[in-house]
């Protein structure tokens, strides 16, 4: 049987957390033009500099990585009924093509909502493929008619 552990990433693991982000834009958009084991390097460095922020999960399958998500804290604006508040942004979520469909993915969303739940997040926020919409449904994110997105057009 299959030890399939959901947990938070160690920094020694940053570097296969790397290796997937790496994996998942090479899928999306064809091999990325930048060194891949500089990317490596960097992005281990940055998640270890923003592990307080960021919050990465991982799904280690007989103790490799396999699948990542992070959990982006940002504090809000207090309010005269909370002064301290914080929401969330589920961000990376990638589960290689060879673990999947065998429910890693959704079980990975819930660790990350559970963790949110924990931090005692006021919401939580994803942007979503079409192809995981369904996953976050099962977790319980649904549409909100008030959260709207905007690019900056930096050319005004």
């Amino acid at each position: 049987m299959t030890t399939i552990e959901i947990r938070p990433a160690r920094p020694a693991e940053y570097e296969a957390v790397a290796g997937l982000r790496w994996r998942w834009v090479a899928e999306q958009d064809g091999p990325p033009a930048t060194d891949r084991d500089e990317f490596v390097r960097e992005f281990a460095l940055w998640a270890k500099e923003n592990a307080d922020t960021h919050r990465c999960l991982v799904v280690a399958s007989e103790g490799r990585v396999v699948g990542m998500g992070f959990l982006a804290i940002t504090p809000r604006v207090p309010t005269p009924r909370a002064f301290s508040r914080t929401s969330g942004d589920v961000q990376c979520v990638y589960v290689e093509p060879e673990a999947r469909d065998g429910g890693l993915g959704g079980r990975l969303i819930d660790a990350l909502l559970q963790l949110a739940t924990e931090l005692g997040l006021e919401r939580v926020t994803v942007h979503s493929s079409g192809r995981a919409v369904a996953a976050y449904e099962r977790s319980g994110f649904a549409v909100s008619p008030h959260l709207l997105q905007a690019r900056p057009n930096l050319t005004r």
